[in-house]
């Protein structure tokens, strides 16, 4: 699925020297490097505010938090995501109400969302939290229309589209607030766990950087019950490192995803979808945005059966996700079931992530289409 060896390998020198300046430092925590990394961030993301933590899951809270949402606020998220999405709102105290996906994108649907806000929780809700899934961005034309019409805080959960645009914009600045992740297997990723918020409120942002440090605007006086959430010197050096290089991978995963396309149209696999019959749906990029193919997600029928005749050949794949988080144990107290959320459920049973890495070769992906042209017939 992922080699990141191919990545790692030719940055080798810079990122040892890069480490090195931190040990000669100490600066462990937060400090010149994690300082270096933001500002660039905020640069490369045309953004006021780029503030370093660690982990995704954690810029998800801090983001939350930051944006008021706590007891008695009530956030829409979509049901196919990583369990982060759901849990972070839990976690800052507040309650999760959850809309049906986009069959053809996998992301949340404004429509949906718009259900649920005429519905009988619409009253309580303050916030959406559209996540930009598989590193292709949520319609923001249509969420920031109801924000704005509604008087919503819009939090866009980002994890997996560092450098995606919607019309312009990248991803984190065009919602109230942002999450990324640096995960190892994210396009943009650190050597470990590390995170950020991004925001073009100069409030929120002040509110971000104390909450990260125990609620201390002032050291040991503390203003909040904040949590202990900040970037460490060795992941803030890599990050600022792998900044010089993020647009030409992307340009390169945007290369892979093309041939991708190709091979699979040349071979007569390619259905229109958005659900698939006998052979396989291709992820497409909606007009107006800018995917950056975090994961390249097919859908196809026999999706299982496919995934085993894969690892049989050792060619790699991934379900992201197997089970709706409104179908997991540690949700049911959201009050859904079976049958709650169609698309989300449906996608479920469909999507295989293939491999795509920068690094990755077209005659790799060539004996990935061939195999599951092989299955298929």
């Amino acid at each position: 699925m992922l080699d990141l060896k191919r990545q790692y390998e030719p940055l080798q020198k810079e990122l040892l020297e890069a480490l090195g300046h931190v040990l000669q430092t100490q600066q462990f925590i937060l400090g010149e490097q994690v300082g270096r990394f933001e500002k660039s961030a905020a640069a490369h993301l045309g953004v006021a505010h780029a503030i370093g933590c660690s982990s995704g899951t954690d810029a998800l809270w801090l983001a939350l938090a930051a944006a008021g949402v706590g007891q008695g606020v009530t956030v829409v998220t979509t049901p196919f995501s990583f369990f982060a999405s759901v849990s972070s709102i839990l976690r800052a105290g507040g309650a999760a109400v959850l809309a049906d996906i986009d069959p053809a994108t996998f992301n949340l649907s404004p429509q949906s969302v718009e259900q649920v806000l005429e519905g009988p929780n619409g009253n309580s809700v303050r916030a959406i939290l559209p996540v930009h899934l598989y590193g292709q961005c949520a319609d923001w034309t249509a969420f920031g229309r109801i924000g704005r019409e509604r008087g919503l805080k819009l939090i866009e959960d980002a994890a997996q589209a560092w450098s995606a645009e919607w019309e312009g914009t990248k991803a984190g600045g065009l919602g109230d607030i942002a999450a990324f992740s640096f995960y190892p297997t994210k396009n943009m990723s650190a050597a470990g766990d590390a995170g950020m918020v991004t925001t073009n409120s100069d409030e929120l942002a002040e509110r971000v950087r104390m909450l990260r440090q125990h609620g201390m605007r002032r050291r040991y006086y503390h203003d909040e019950i904040g949590w202990n959430t900040r970037m460490d010197g060795f992941q803030g050096a890599i990050l600022d490192v792998k900044m010089r290089y993020i647009d030409g991978w992307s340009h390169a995963r945007r290369t892979v995803a093309r041939r991708y396309h190709a091979l699979f149209h040349a071979s007569g696999l390619a259905e229109a979808g958005p659900y698939p019959s006998h052979g396989i749906v291709l992820p497409h990029e909606v007009a107006g945005s800018r995917h950056v193919w975090h994961q390249y997600v097919i859908r196809t029928r026999r999706r299982d059966a496919l995934r085993d005749f894969l690892a049989i050949r050792q060619i790699g794949s991934e379900i992201y996700y197997p089970l709706p988080l409104h179908l997991q144990d540690a949700l049911k107290s959201l009050g859904y079931s079976d049958g709650s959320f169609p698309e989300a459920e449906r996608a479920a049973h469909e999507v295989l992530a293939l491999p795509i890495f920068p690094e990755l070769r077209e005659d790799e992906q060539q004996t990935v289409v061939n195999a599951i042209a092989e299955f298929l017939s």
